[in-house]
């Protein structure tokens, strides 16, 4: 049966100084020792959490995504996280899947975090992306998107059922704030629960420099709902591989998804 091997990044982050934070995770990275094929870092892991996007702003071309591309290349691994891009006059926080060959992927966050405003400075995405990677398919969202069940929920798209059904693993990238902990760590619970498949969920730590701190609590998380890691407040690395026939035996000996409700999202 296939495998994945997945490295979650859980780290601080230089506020709004690019150079640093790109500096800090290059270090990181080519201290994974482990042969490893996904590099997970936060959300805005080159800014941290902004929402004043046009002092921050790249475009998709830019130095950050070619970092990202560099970075893959040198790992010959997948490398993920989200960045403030611009595009055509609108700011996205964008999710960039970046492959060893160069080629990208990219989401751009539908749930915009009206709390603190990122509503009013960003453009919503309107479409999911489930991309694969040897046989596996990856949903990929991003942060406040954890608190909106509907926009992950698994559905069985063909006939062979829990064969068939849209993902295997549920990626989540993060700046979510400690006073809010107890929110992230059981909807993440919850998401692998309802979805029969693994989470991953990669949070920053420490402060930011609006005064928030930030307690990591970064997860990976099986399709019963098993804590394979749950990252503390410090700076760490986690390096695990996922095992295909553990998913497939859950859902063919808990078919639940069998019961799950139709239904359709209107955007």
């Amino acid at each position: 049966m296939s495998t994945l091997t997945l490295s979650l990044i859980q780290s601080n982050l230089h506020w709004g100084d690019k150079n640093s934070n790109l500096e800090m995770f290059e270090k990181k990275i080519r201290e994974i020792k482990e042969r490893t094929e996904i590099i997970i870092l936060p959300e805005m892991f080159s800014t941290g959490f902004r929402t004043d996007p046009a002092d921050f702003a790249e475009k998709i071309d830019g130095p950050s995504v070619e970092w990202m591309k560099k970075m893959a290349g040198e790992k010959n691994a997948i490398i993920t996280g989200s960045l403030i891009i611009e595009e055509e006059g609108a700011y996205y926080n964008r999710l960039i899947w970046a492959l060893p060959n160069s080629q990208l992927g990219f989401y751009d966050k539908r749930h915009l975090f009206a709390f603190a405003g990122e509503d009013n400075q960003y453009k919503a995405g309107r479409k999911r992306l489930i991309a694969s990677v040897k046989g596996w398919r990856v949903n990929l969202l991003v942060c406040y998107d954890l608190r909106f069940p509907v926009w992950s929920r698994q559905a069985p798209s063909g006939p062979e059922g829990f064969e068939e059904l849209e993902y295997d693993l549920l990626i989540y990238v993060a700046n979510w704030p400690d006073r809010r902990s107890h929110a992230w760590k059981s909807l993440l619970l919850a998401r692998a629960i309802e979805n029969q498949c693994f989470v991953a969920g990669v949070n920053r730590t420490g402060e930011d420099g609006n005064g928030l701190a930030h307690s990591g609590d970064s997860m990976m998380l099986g399709p019963l709902g098993e804590i394979f890691y749950h990252g503390r407040a410090a700076e760490e690395v986690f390096t695990m591989t996922l095992e295909k026939e553990h998913l497939i035996e859950t859902r063919k000996k808990f078919p639940f998804w069998r019961d799950a409700d139709d239904f359709a999202i209107h955007l």
